[in-house]
């Protein structure tokens, strides 16, 4: 997919400014969960993890799309299978507070991923850098070729950088 149109909207809560993202994922609401928590389908669009997946819980889940494919501790915050997640990471790279939401639409879901009191400085490559991994998702699952991270980055960058007031 070369060229993907930037679809992340910045949101003001309470506690700062949330970045969502919607998708319509191939799948039903419980593929589509094994596609966010189980290891061996996480692997395929983001990376896999080790670990007790319950709340409270902190998992190492190995960012097998980095440079250099990093670890990342991930604190389960909330867990409502099959329909609601919600993780907490803190890194060099600053705090992920990430959830997402699955709800049935027809015969494929609906996915609603916020990232959680985004970092406004970081968003123009925050931004891009989640509509990438989300296209992968929807590719792992529907066994395409995955996107390329040059069609999102630097190119949608500025797209992101407008949203912040």
């Amino acid at each position: 997919m070369s060229n993907p149109t930037p679809t992340g909207r910045l949101i003001s809560v309470a506690d700062g400014h949330d970045l969502v993202f919607t998708r319509t994922l191939p799948g039903s609401v419980e593929d589509s969960w094994a596609s966010i928590t189980e290891s061996e389908r996480t692997a395929r669009w983001i990376g896999a993890w080790e670990g007790v997946g319950a709340v409270g819980s902190t998992i190492r889940l190995k960012l097998g799309f980095e440079d250099d494919s990093p670890w990342a501790d991930v604190q389960i915050i909330e867990c409502f299978a099959p329909c609601r997640l919600r993780v907490l990471s803190v890194d060099e790279a600053g705090t992920w507070d990430v959830s997402m939401v699955l709800v049935p639409a027809g015969e494929r879901t609906e996915l609603t991923f916020t990232m959680h009191r985004v970092d406004r400085a970081s968003i123009g490559g925050v931004g891009p850098g989640w509509e990438w991994y989300l296209d992968q998702l929807i590719a792992s699952m529907s066994d395409t070729p995955l996107p390329r991270f040059e069609d999102y980055f630097p190119s949608q960058r500025g797209y992101f950088e407008e949203l912040v007031p």
